[in-house]
C-alpha cells in the first residue's frame, strides 16, 4: 500500500502490515472439587468471549489447593499449596503461549506452605502469608522471574501473619488484604523497591473477612467475596490507600475460597464455595471498573466446580 492519505495534509507512503491485538486471558489452575478431589486443571478464560465456558489447557505438575500465583504478560507462576497431607514449597510455571503444556517446574519457595496471595510486576512476584506447619505465616517470598529455578528470596514480612487473605498490586507496590489472624480488615502494603522492610500498614477492608480474592489495575485494586461478608466488594483506591476501602457493588452471589484475575477494566472473579453448600463451584462474575457500583456479571462458568484455587493473567 503507499500514498495512503488519512487526513487531508497527512500521507504515508510504503508498506503497511497489519496484525490482529494480542487477546488477553485469565487462567485459573489447581484447587478442590470435594471428595476428597485436588484439582491440577488450568482454565483460560478469552476475555473478550468470556460468555463461553472456561477451555481447559495443560495442567499444572501437580495437584493441589490453596495455592497463590502471580505473573507478567507472558508467564504466570503458581506457588505453594496444599495436597492432604502435604505442604508444598513448589513454583509451576505457565507459559501462556504454549498453555496445552504441562506447567514447568520452578525454583521453590523459601518454605512449604499454603493459602496465601500473591502480587507482582513485570520482573518479580510477592508471595506473603500463608500456613506453614499449622502455624500462620508473615513471610514474604519473592520470585525473581528471569532467575526463576533458584529458590526464592526472603523479603521483609507482612505487618502481621495471617493465611486466607488476598492481593494485589500495579508495578511499584503490592497491597495484601484481608486474611484469618483471626478474621481481619487489615491492609499491608509492601513497596517493590524497598521491599526488605516490613509492609506498612494501610487503610483497612471495609469489613473483616477471610478466603477472598482480589483483582486490580494501575490505580485501584478490588477485594471481594469472603467470609462472614460474601458478596461484598470493597475498592482500594491507590493513591489515597490510607482511608478506609470503598464499598462497591456487589458480586452476584455471596461466595468465598475464590480466585481472582483481571485487565485494566475488568476484573474476573471465579470458584469458590457458597455459604451452605458444601460443594465447590464454577461461578465466574466480571467486575467492570468504570461502572463498579453495579451488580456483577455472570460470566461463563470455569470447566469444573473447584474452591481454594488460584489465578493469573496475561496475554494469550
Amino acid at each position: 500500500m503507499s500514498g495512503l492519505t488519512l487526513t487531508a495534509g497527512l500521507s504515508f507512503s510504503g508498506a503497511f502490515t497489519f496484525t490482529e491485538a494480542p487477546v488477553e486471558a485469565a487462567w485459573f489452575g489447581g484447587g478442590y472439587s470435594g471428595g476428597g478431589a485436588w484439582v491440577s486443571t488450568v482454565d483460560r478464560i478469552t476475555f473478550a468471549t468470556d460468555t463461553a465456558t472456561a477451555t481447559v489447557r495443560g495442567p499444572l505438575s501437580l495437584a493441589r489447593s490453596g495455592l497463590a500465583a502471580a505473573g507478567n504478560t507472558t508467564d504466570g507462576w503458581f506457588g505453594g499449596g496444599f495436597f492432604w497431607p502435604y505442604d508444598f514449597s513448589n513454583v509451576q510455571r505457565i507459559t501462556y503461549a504454549t498453555d496445552t503444556a504441562t506447567a514447568s517446574v520452578r525454583g521453590p519457595l523459601s518454605g512449604a506452605k499454603y493459602r496465601l496471595a500473591a502480587a507482582g510486576n513485570s520482573d518479580y512476584g510477592w508471595f506473603g502469608g500463608g500456613v506453614a506447619n499449622s502455624y500462620m505465616q508473615s513471610t514474604v517470598d519473592r520470585i525473581t522471574y528471569a532467575t526463576d529455578t533458584a529458590t526464592a528470596s526472603v523479603r521483609g514480612p507482612l505487618s502481621g501473619a495471617k493465611y486466607r487473605l488476598a492481593a494485589a498490586g500495579n508495578t511499584d507496590y503490592g497491597w495484601f488484604g484481608g486474611g484469618y489472624s483471626p478474621n481481619t480488615s487489615t491492609v499491608s502494603r509492601i513497596t517493590y523497591a524497598t521491599d526488605t522492610a516490613t509492609a506498612s500498614v494501610r487503610g483497612p477492608l471495609s469489613l473483616a473477612r477471610q478466603a477472598l480474592a482480589a483483582a486490580g489495575n494501575s490505580d485501584y485494586g478490588w477485594f471481594a467475596g469472603g467470609t462472614d461478608n460474601y458478596s461484598t466488594v470493597d475498592r482500594i483506591t491507590y493513591a489515597t490507600d490510607t482511608a478506609t476501602a470503598s464499598v462497591r457493588g456487589p458480586l452476584s452471589v455471596g461466595i468465598y475460597k475464590l480466585a481472582a484475575a483481571g485487565n485494566n477494566t475488568d476484573g474476573w472473579f471465579g470458584g469458590g464455595q457458597v455459604p451452605g453448600l458444601g460443594n465447590a463451584v464454577s461461578i465466574v462474575d466480571r467486575i467492570t471498573y468504570a461502572t463498579d457500583t453495579a451488580t456483577a456479571s455472570v460470566r461463563g462458568p470455569l470447566s469444573i466446580a473447584r474452591r481454594e484455587l488460584g489465578a493469573v493473567a496475561g496475554i494469550q
